[in-house]
């Protein structure tokens, strides 16, 4: 990621059959926002009242039925090769409210496993045939919608009227807050995607970054950027986590988590830990589910994120646990996401045009319902962002979070409080 998400549109309750059908489904299931479906036959529907308002556009009677029959990849597939479309910009608004009327799909529980098992089985060559079918298109089309930095997740919005580049940097800084750095210190960034987040510490923080990504697009990007800003205390290399083998005082990844997969997270806090020095602290932000652990959706997987997986923290926290590490804090992001996508979505449509002459009309249909479906996705469902802080040792974090936000303040005096601090928690272990 950087951008790992499965959209998970509510979706029981469709099924096969004929357009009469088809039309009672959605005259019985839609109670909240209006739908306006308008029919090849030049026939128009009206399904519910107030609300959002949202009209759906048919142009194959086709990609009715396929809808109806396969909901959760029936209705991006269709969407990207053209059968339906929306009036004035409104896809969001169509998606928010089928994803506001109808029941969540449910995977049966003895099937779960085995569908997790096939789409996230993420060995090292598949991790990079995964990330190189989403990350290493021309770095052009990034450019396009992305802050000037290319940070690929989630902003941080301070206040309501933050630019993208405003909320970015504010995230950079937030979470250089969270790793308590001191000048001259070894930091990895694992999934370093465009080079964002390292150059930012490297040029404000005064310490040494080491990033590692899976993709030849973002590495050639981040080597090239690191010659032109003349930075000798940055450098980026083509590895897997599981490839790097060296020590670190801090460790940072940033919507890296959500390619994984689910029978690789106790591999990568492992990694995580054999990698920090004794005294060292880690930070994992991650696209998360704040309810219980699900699968991917089938469209997301086939189209976007192939071998991703969205975890819940009682998944996260258990990999933690069992590799020993300190679990010194943990944040959730609420709706900062759905913020960011909704920017993102609109530099896309801006340069939509462009995008469309170099790779067609079906990959800017796929990307802006993804990015769409995302959003609303992160305003209507349990998908929030974690950070996760942890360390070996417990003196190593300060016991109030008072640091994150005066974190300016933190001159040489500070840290002579904090060992002070240190020699009190010595006290009290012996």
């Amino acid at each position: 990621m950087k951008l790992f998400i499965f959209a998970r549109i509510k979706t029981t309750g469709f099924c096969s059959g004929d357009l009469g059908m088809y039309l009672k489904l959605l005259e019985n299931g839609i109670r909240k926002g209006t739908i306006y479906l308008h029919l090849p036959s030049g026939q128009t529907h009206q399904f519910g009242t107030g609300g959002k308002v949202a009209h759906w556009i048919i142009h194959s009677e086709k990609a009715m039925h396929k809808i109806a029959r396969d909901w959760e990849f029936q209705l991006g597939e269709t969407y990207i090769h053209g059968d339906w479309s929306v009036e004035d910009c409104g896809l969001q608004d169509l998606l928010f409210i089928l994803r506001d009327n109808f029941s969540e799909y449910r995977v049966s529980k003895w099937l779960k496993p085995f569908i997790t098992c096939l789409q996230q089985w993420n060995g090292i060559t598949r991790s990079y045939r995964n990330v190189s079918h989403h990350y290493d298109l021309d770095n052009s089309i990034f450019q396009r919608f992305l802050d000037e930095n290319m940070n690929y997740s989630c902003g941080y919005f301070v206040r309501p009227d933050c630019s993208l580049e405003e909320a970015q940097q504010a995230k950079c800084q937030h979470i250089a807050n969270k790793l308590l750095l001191q000048p001259g210190m070894r930091v990895l960034d694992i999934g370093c995607g465009w080079g964002g987040m390292a150059f930012y510490l490297a040029q404000h923080k005064d310490v040494e970054v080491v990033g590692i990504t899976l993709s030849k697009q973002q590495l050639e990007f981040a080597r090239q950027r690191q010659k032109t800003l003349g930075l000798k205390n940055v450098r980026f290399e083509l590895e897997d986590y599981r490839e790097h083998h060296d020590h670190y005082d801090r460790i940072v990844s940033i919507g890296m988590f959500e390619h994984v997969g689910k029978p690789f997270y106790n591999t990568f806090f492992e990694n995580i830990k054999n990698m920090l020095n004794p005294e060292g602290a880690a930070l994992v932000h991650s696209i998360g589910r704040s309810g219980p652990p699900g699968v991917t959706n089938p469209w997301i997987d086939k189209y976007i994120f192939p071998g991703g997986s969205i975890p819940a923290l009682s998944e996260m926290c258990r990999s933690v646990e069992n590799n020993r590490l300190l679990l010194t804090d943990v944040e959730l992001l609420r709706l900062h996401y759905a913020h960011t996508l909704r920017v993102w979505f609109e530099r896309f449509q801006q340069h939509r045009q462009e995008i469309c002459q170099q790779m067609g009309q079906e990959f800017c249909r796929m990307w802006e319902f993804y990015l769409a479906i995302c959003e609303v996705a992160f305003q209507c469902s349990d998908l929030v962002v974690f950070q996760l802080q942890m360390a070996l040792q417990h003196h190593v974090i300060p016991t109030t979070r008072d640091y994150l936000y005066r974190f300016d303040e933190m001159t040489p005096e500070f840290w002579s409080i904090r060992d002070k601090a240190d020699i009190y928690t010595d006290q009290i272990k012996h």
